[in-house]
């Protein structure tokens, strides 16, 4: 893990958001456990995130974190628990469903079609939207989080910088106008200022209504914009906490 720290005035307006217990939960997982064959990784998970909030899930690689994620979107079965979606019992669901219900997903890995321009990836997250004049907002609502996106949009993906590559799938995921965001290690391989640009992006979203499930290893860096938090250790939740209080631990080393 990689602590990292946070401004006092980060923290204040991190206290000023609204809780999950106030916004309502747009996802809500019960019991959620999860298998590759016969092989438990995932046990009895409770977790929810509001409407507008973002949770970070912290652990190790191999933890379980990235499983969950998957079982939530649909690309693999639960083999047992729920999976509530904005109210509406979604276990077992498609992925290719609950995408169009609201859910994108970033993966760890630099996520772009590399021979297509910037400016043709984006239009491609926006591929289902039949409104010409609401793709021309998302278009500008990205191009104003990531202004170089706009200044490099004939540049193709692939030859971009790794950040601006992470930059580019975060704007194809926001181009399908999603209502929950699963963002699978967004810092990882990048520098610093990027990081915290990205993550800044983020939160500018969250604030924007946008519901975050965020997996992290830079433990610093996720506080320093998530509302709340959960540890996982070997398939299970040991801890969940708010922001505030995690922020204010001396060390996260105990926790791993």
């Amino acid at each position: 893990m990689e602590p990292s720290e946070s401004g006092t005035s980060e923290s204040a307006a991190s206290a000023s958001r609204p809780s999950e217990s106030r916004v309502g939960s747009l996802l809500a997982l019960a019991g959620l456990s999860c298998s590759y064959g016969r092989k438990h990784v995932v046990f009895d998970v409770d977790m929810t995130v509001g409407t507008g909030e973002i949770v970070s899930l912290f652990g190790h690689n191999g933890a379980g974190k990235t499983t969950i994620i998957k079982n939530v979107l649909g690309a693999y079965k639960p083999s047992g628990g729920s999976v509530r979606y904005a109210g509406e019992d979604i276990t077992g669901s498609s992925a290719r469903a609950n995408v169009r219900r609201g859910m994108a997903l970033i993966p760890s890995e630099r996520f772009v079609f590399g021979d297509l321009t910037v400016y043709e990836n984006l239009l491609l997250g926006a591929a289902n939207l039949k409104d010409q004049s609401r793709q021309e907002t998302l278009l500008a609502q990205v191009y104003e989080l990531f202004p170089i996106l706009q200044e490099r949009s004939k540049q193709l993906a692939g030859t971009m910088s790794g950040g601006q590559q992470r930059m580019v799938s975060l704007g194809l995921a926001l181009m399908t106008s999603p209502k929950l965001l699963l963002l699978d290690e967004p810092s990882l391989g990048l520098a610093p200022a990027v990081v915290q640009q990205i993550f800044t992006a983020v939160r500018t979203l969250a604030d924007d209504g946008l519901s975050v499930l965020l997996l992290e290893q830079n433990v610093g860096q996720a506080l320093r914009i998530s509302d709340r938090a959960y540890v996982m250790r070997s398939g299970r939740i040991i801890l969940q906490e708010s922001a505030e209080k995690m922020r204010a631990r001396d060390s996260y080393w105990d926790l791993f």
